[in-house]
């Protein structure tokens, strides 16, 4: 080897070196840094009659692509499993355990035994009183949980037009990092930072919408829902949603006064088994919108009906005629089979026993129809009404069964499926934290390790003051000759 070869090799060996103690500096500062993956210089060697060394090939960045896309989806699962899992929890709380006081089954008991004691001295004005204002805490406490199911939904609607705005920003982020990393490949420039950000971009959609990464040209990359959407393929899909911001009990999708999704113009279905950005969190939020608050709303419009149709029987109540309201009301109207949707954020007391509406609570007694009081020792009304509440009957709606039930059996019921479908929830929670932290795990073990990239940075010190060397000696050798 001649001189000038060994020094041109040396300089290629400093330079390499330069390069990879970069390299190495920029991994341990970034160890903690979301999306960054570890780099390493790519190199080769040259060699020939004139110049040999190390070339610099380009920088390598690591990560294993299946467990990238497996952390994706558990992420996205992670996110649906804890928003449908936070509306079950807030629904069972609004409508509580029986052995809750305050909870609809409580507030039933508290109702039932107020008409045991009225009964027992039908004389006592204030435990009159007491019946009537525990019958109007019962209504309330129905109309609140349907104002947390309403809630709910006007919540959801809100969440995805934030999220549609995010995603939209995201894919059109994602589709102007393409356009940069193709323009850096084609002239041979690194594009790991590139990488880096845009990995960030779809750590961030694959939230909202599990998605599958599928690699094209020059460095570029398409991304396709689970569902089948086509969401970045060259282009950057346009997904469409109309906020309506308040959720009624009376609106949904299928009547156009609730907007599902679109892609670039498209009407595409957001259910939960055939949504093409099903699994996310804007699936979830559509599952809480469309599916889990109706359906638990249907059972609350259930229980209402039941309660209302106890007290409309005039065998009940003898100072009423078919057709009039009883104790319980749908906004003071008698109960329509037709407009049973949304009943619950409407039960109402009869207004003819609510002291707070100018009634008067000895109607208990004497009978919704009594135009003045009777018999104060006739406790004959009173007892109808509570056995109404104990009779056994089959519910007019809802999905609890072919049996009979009473009224607190009903919400007892109620209460129970309610914290069947959130326990089954809460397991399916813990599975996808479970595995989201395992493959989350796994990504990092691909990731920096700073103990790793210490003891490479001492082998480059190494090679750096071996090449350094070289040149020393080169230039002694010169020198040597030039004294000749």
């Amino acid at each position: 080897m001649s001189l000038n070869s060994a020094l041109n090799a040396a300089m290629s060996g400093l330079r390499t070196a330069s390069r990879s103690s970069e390299l190495i500096s920029s991994n341990i500062s970034n160890a903690a840094t979301p999306g960054y993956a570890r780099r390493t210089l790519e190199t080769s060697s040259t060699s020939g009659a004139f110049v040999s060394g190390v070339r610099i090939e380009g920088v390598v960045r690591h990560g294993d692509p299946q467990v990238l896309a497996d952390r994706r989806l558990a992420s996205a699962e992670f996110g649906y499993r804890s928003d449908t899992t936070r509306f079950l929890t807030s629904i069972e709380d609004a409508i509580g355990t029986p052995d809750q006081a305050g909870s609809l089954s409580g507030q039933l008991s508290e109702f039932e035994n107020s008409l045991i004691e009225a009964s027992s001295r039908p004389d006592a004005t204030e435990r009159l009183e007491s019946s009537a204002l525990a019958a109007r805490d019962l209504a309330n406490a129905i109309s609140r949980a349907s104002d947390t199911v309403q809630d709910a939904r006007s919540e959801a609607d809100r969440s995805i037009a934030v999220q549609v705005d995010r995603l939209n920003d995201a894919l059109a982020s994602v589709k102007e990092v393409n356009t940069k990393i193709t323009s850096a490949v084609s002239q041979r420039q690194d594009t790991a930072a590139l990488q880096d950000q845009r990995q960030l971009l779809i750590d961030e959609i694959s939230e909202m919408v599990p998605v599958r990464v599928v690699p094209r040209d020059h460095g570029a990359v398409a991304l396709f829902s689970t569902g089948g959407a086509i969401l970045l393929d060259g282009s950057a899909a346009e997904i469409g949603f109309e906020p309506a911001n308040t959720v009624t009990p009376y609106m949904s999708v299928e009547d156009g006064t609730l907007s599902g999704i679109t892609i670039n113009g498209f009407a595409v279905s957001t259910s939960s088994e055939t949504g093409r950005l099903r699994g996310g969190t804007i699936g979830a939020q559509f599952e809480i919108r469309d599916e889990l608050a109706p359906d638990a709303q249907r059972q609350l419009d259930a229980v209402a009906r039941d309660l209302i149709e106890r007290f409309e029987d005039p065998t009940v109540d003898p100072t009423l005629t078919a057709g009039q309201p009883g104790l319980f009301t749908d906004q003071g109207a008698a109960f329509d089979p037709l407009t049973e949707e949304g009943l619950a954020s409407r039960i109402a007391l009869n207004a003819a026993v609510d002291p707070a509406q100018g009634g008067e609570p000895w109607r208990i007694r004497d009978g919704l129809g009594a135009t003045a009081p009777g018999d104060v020792g006739d406790a004959r009304i009173i007892n109808a009404l509570s056995d109404a509440l104990s009779n056994a009957r089959t519910p007019g709606s809802g999905t609890f069964g072919t049996g009979t039930f009473s009224a607190l059996d009903l919400t007892s019921t109620l209460s129970s499926q309610l914290g069947i479908h959130r326990l089954r929830s809460d397991q399916q929670l813990s599975f996808a934290t479970a595995q989201l932290n395992e493959l989350t795990q796994l990504e990092l073990a691909d990731g920096v390790d700073t103990d790793v990239e210490l003891q490479q940075l001492m082998l480059v010190e190494q090679a750096y003051a071996a090449n350094a060397r070289v040149i020393q000696t080169v230039d002694q050798m010169l020198d040597t000759l030039l004294g000749i």
